[in-house]
């Protein structure tokens, strides 16, 4: 079916028009239970207010609306259509969690390679449903629609493969299924969205927590056997809440600097800013970094506190030791996690360690100063945090 895809002029007037829409593609209209609407009715505003979009970023902010509702659309159709998806529990997830750009993306994509974990694929976080055997993902439209869609991402932001390269058959971030209750950090980074971002900080993401478990027993549920292997960032600011659904998981937390982890990731996500809006270039940097080292600073801080009631559920891994001794990290956190790295997955990771695929796509540089602060600046609201780990010298 054709449907056209062009933005309304007036975003939050469009709400019905935006379910239709998906209701039409997905061949559904069930979207679930209803708190996820105040936070899509308060993105919509903010998408009216916020940004200085150019034509081509209205398109791309509506298009990635769709297909956030869109997944959430095609998780509750397979929940009905699947009765007792749920029936087991995930047990003892293990969890990759801290600030961005610690290291979260490359230990996950690294312990992926164990086929003893499953995880959540890109292509499936987009259109939630069982997952069916590997060998048939080419079969489905859904697979290459992400793909098609990562493909488009890539042809208008080249540079986004160095900082933050995708694929639609590997594994990404649990952040994908908490956007679809759209009560989300990451639905506030694509473009300005100050009125949105203010809305956001004040919610429990409490309902995301609960859709998103039942997304993950979904995945899983042709597998109910095998041990998830999941990660998000985010997580370090709701611990509670991810220990709430998963009270067994061992959760492992990375750290690096934050004078380099929070402007590398204001780099990555002002890659999206030409594409979005226009002018304020200089401005949209600044106001991101002070944005983002205020949240991640107060998401440590809320970790911190959280983790002193689950002394035994949580492994801290350095970055700088990740990468001087990827292989002694790794027999580290499988000690933590009560598994062994066995005889034939041992070369299977040592394998991905020589080859260094996230370097294969070029490098993602960046330097604090573009955007207004020091490095001084960026730490003082970390406090002790980056004394405790020794972070400026790893």
């Amino acid at each position: 079916m054709n449907l056209s895809y062009d933005p309304p002029q007036q975003f939050r007037h469009a709400v019905d028009q935006l379910h239709e829409i998906v209701a039409l593609e997905v061949g559904s209209d069930d979207f679930g239970p209803g708190d996820y609407l105040a936070g899509l009715k308060v993105l919509l505003q903010s998408m009216d207010y916020d940004p200085l979009f150019s034509e081509q970023g209205r398109h791309i902010a509506w298009g990635r609306v769709i297909e956030t509702l869109r997944g959430r659309a095609h998780a509750i159709k397979s929940m009905n259509e699947n009765p007792g998806f749920d029936a087991r529990d995930v047990v003892s997830p293990v969890v990759i969690v801290g600030v961005p750009r610690t290291g979260t993306t490359a230990l996950h994509r690294l312990m992926a390679v164990d086929r003893r974990f499953q995880g959540l694929q890109t292509w499936l976080l987009d259109s939630p449903m069982p997952r069916p055997p590997i060998e048939s993902w080419g079969d489905y439209p859904e697979f290459l629609k992400s793909a098609e869609l990562l493909d488009a991402h890539y042809a208008a932001s080249p540079d986004a493969r160095a900082a933050h390269h995708r694929a639609a058959e590997e594994v990404h971030e649990c952040c994908f299924l908490l956007a679809q209750s759209f009560r989300c950090n990451i639905l506030s980074c694509s473009q300005s969205a100050a009125t949105y971002d203010a809305w956001w900080q004040s919610q429990s993401e409490w309902p995301g927590y609960q859709y998103y478990k039942q997304c993950v027993q979904l995945i899983g549920s042709n597998e109910p056997d095998t041990r998830w292997l999941l990660k998000n960032p985010g997580h370090i600011e709701n611990l509670d809440l991810l220990f709430a659904v998963f009270p067994d998981a061992k959760v492992i937390q990375t750290h690096r600097d934050p004078a380099k982890a929070v402007p590398s990731l204001v780099a990555l996500l002002m890659q999206m800013h030409a594409l979005m809006e226009e002018g304020r270039v200089d401005q949209r940097g600044e106001n991101m970094l002070a944005r983002e080292v205020a949240k991640w600073s107060n998401a440590v801080h809320k970790c911190d506190k959280m983790r002193e009631g689950h002394p035994d559920q949580v492994l801290d891994v350095v970055h700088g030791d990740f990468h001087r001794e990827p292989m002694k990290v790794l027999e580290q956190i499988y000690a933590f996690i009560d598994m062994e790295i066995s005889d034939e997955v041992r070369p299977l990771l040592q394998q991905r360690i020589d080859e260094k695929p996230e370097l294969q796509h070029g490098k993602h540089s960046y330097t604090i100063s573009d955007y207004g602060m020091t490095e001084e600046e960026a730490r003082e609201p970390f406090g002790d945090y980056i004394e405790r780990f020794d972070l400026v010298k790893s």
